[in-house]
């Protein structure tokens, strides 16, 4: 088998305005590859880049595309590991791109395989439950906001912090609105420092708080492990860890709990693999993320999770923050519980109609 042919679109998406601790997303800004084959096979992956965390914009993905393209025409789609180690010998970052370009490979080679790409992976097929994300706002607005989404099925939500004390008052109102049982998890994104992040964490710790992510800069590994040390509530680091070297640094300093996962963040598949198996040999739970994603994307992130019984946490929502779905088939939502299509590959497929209105360029 070889490449013949790759076709990459730029879309973007607009959702409402979402605010986290380094700024306001108001749309998704997505790059899309389409492998095909000689054998009537085609790969598809989906990126979403999300600048202010990984570092590339959608207009970067779009022209580094057109170069992996040009490196891996004519050649094996199925050594998916001499493909991407291509990549990663051409251009030494830009995690987000790579990984549409393993997602496609990894869609060619269950294809190929005649099995759903968990199958493929090794899983078993099971429903999974995500979580639905919070932005920042104010405390009354916020509380609003998850008494809504409970009312709409959400069991588990996950509220942006990261804008200092006052954090104590937004997750108080949101438990008292949403009561007991509803399950919360806070991620700070990096927005405060040492002596904040112990604050909130021991005062919200009576609100029943599952986890918290990245409390500080995700470079202060050491920060990250005193607080560890001291917090009541468990920590799960996510930008700190986006391959499996930083993985590995921070299991053995066991700087935090957990680690959540993301496809866009670690260059695919085949390196969130890797993490998940240093976490799960240090004896720790994984979540398993995403940037803003459609239901593409998120249908090879689902197949990931059902492959692998050490990711505990999953934050698969942003589908339906987007005020447009350019998929066809692909990952099911029935409320908030998720399940994945039984068609070999990823499942999913994009909307030609939707395709015809996008810039794209073909190698």
């Amino acid at each position: 088998m070889h490449i013949t042919e790759i076709e990459i679109y730029k879309f973007s998406i607009a959702m409402p305005p979402f605010i986290i601790s380094g700024g306001v997303i108001d749309k998704a800004q997505n790059t899309l590859v389409k492998i095909y084959t000689n054998q009537n096979i085609y790969g598809l992956g989906e990126c979403s880049a999300f600048v202010m965390l990984v570092g590339e914009t959608q207009h970067t993905d779009f022209e580094l595309a057109k170069d992996f393209a040009r490196l891996w025409k004519g050649k094996n789609p199925l050594e998916i590991e001499q493909r991407m180690n291509e990549l990663n010998t051409y251009c030494v970052h830009n995690p987000t791109i790579k990984s549409a370009f393993d997602m496609a490979l990894y869609d060619i080679a269950a294809k190929y395989a005649k099995m759903p790409l968990y199958q493929f992976l090794g899983g078993t097929h099971k429903t999974i439950t995500t979580d639905h994300t919070i932005g920042i706002a104010d405390a009354d607005q916020m509380a609003q906001r998850a008494l809504e989404l409970k009312g709409k099925g959400a069991s588990i939500i996950k509220v942006k912090l990261g804008r200092g004390k006052e954090d104590v008052q937004r997750v108080k109102a949101i438990r008292d609105s949403v009561g007991a049982e509803m399950i919360l998890r806070v991620d700070a994104n990096q927005g405060w420092d040492y002596r904040t992040a112990v604050y909130v964490l021991k005062e919200i710790a009576q609100y029943n708080i599952e986890l918290c992510e990245e409390p500080v800069k995700y470079w202060n590994n050491a920060d990250l492990k005193r607080i560890t040390d001291h917090s009541p509530i468990p920590i799960a680091a996510d930008e700190s860890v986006k391959d499996h070297h930083d993985a590995q640094r921070l299991a053995a300093m066991k700087a935090c709990d957990y680690f959540n996962i993301k496809l866009a963040k670690s260059g695919g598949i085949r390196i969130a693999a890797k993490i998940n198996a240093i976490a799960e040999a240090a004896g720790m739970k994984c979540m398993l993320g995403g940037m803003c994603e459609s239901r593409i994307a998120l249908s090879a992130n689902a197949h990931f999770a059902l492959s692998q019984s050490n990711i505990q946490f999953y934050d698969l929502d942003t589908a339906l923050l987007l005020q447009e779905d350019p998929c066809v088939g692909g990952i099911i939502y029935n409320g908030y519980d998720i399940s994945v299509p039984q068609t070999p590959g990823i499942g999913a497929d994009a909307d030609e109609n939707f395709l015809k209105s996008c810039e794209k360029a073909v190698v």
